[in-house]
């Protein structure tokens, strides 16, 4: 969903609230999935970009199992480093558990670079998933993302 449309739907809730008086939060209206930390590590768009690309992942690096992320869990930020003047580029350095669609959980860590997005708008993500670096980009064991 774009952006566009992201802020007409949200719009439309808030005057659907506003008009019919709100209404208590029903155990049905909440999400499926439940994260325990609600900061950047956790944000949609951070585990959409890492579900999307594991599956790009997954399907053009020879001998990987053709699986894709089904859930995170555990999720938490291991450190953040804020952009100063010698570091000029903020990093947030993340860890989880994700369930996989064969059924068994792997670690994953991530790495969220403010402004390293395409053309240096947006954030940029970063992750490895254990047992999936076949050519050791992030050195064994995902060493570099921890």
């Amino acid at each position: 969903m774009n952006r566009v449309a992201s802020v007409a739907l949200a719009a439309l809730i808030v005057a659907g609230t506003v008009f019919t008086g709100g209404g208590k939060v029903m155990a049905a209206d909440l999400p499926q999935t439940y994260y325990e930390y609600s900061g950047m590590c956790s944000q949609s768009w951070v585990l959409r970009a890492i579900s999307h690309r594991f599956r790009h992942q997954v399907t053009h690096v020879p001998n990987l199992p053709d699986v894709a992320i089904a859930n995170f869990y555990g999720i938490h930020e291991r450190r953040y480093h804020p952009a100063d003047e010698e570091h000029p580029i903020g990093r947030t350095y993340c860890g989880a558990t994700v369930a996989l669609s064969d059924g068994y959980s792997r670690d994953i860590w991530y790495l969220i670079e403010e402004g390293q997005g395409f053309a240096g708008v947006g954030d940029n993500v970063e992750f490895c998933v254990a047992g999936f670096d076949r050519w050791y980009v992030y050195n064994g064991g995902c060493r570099v993302l921890r």
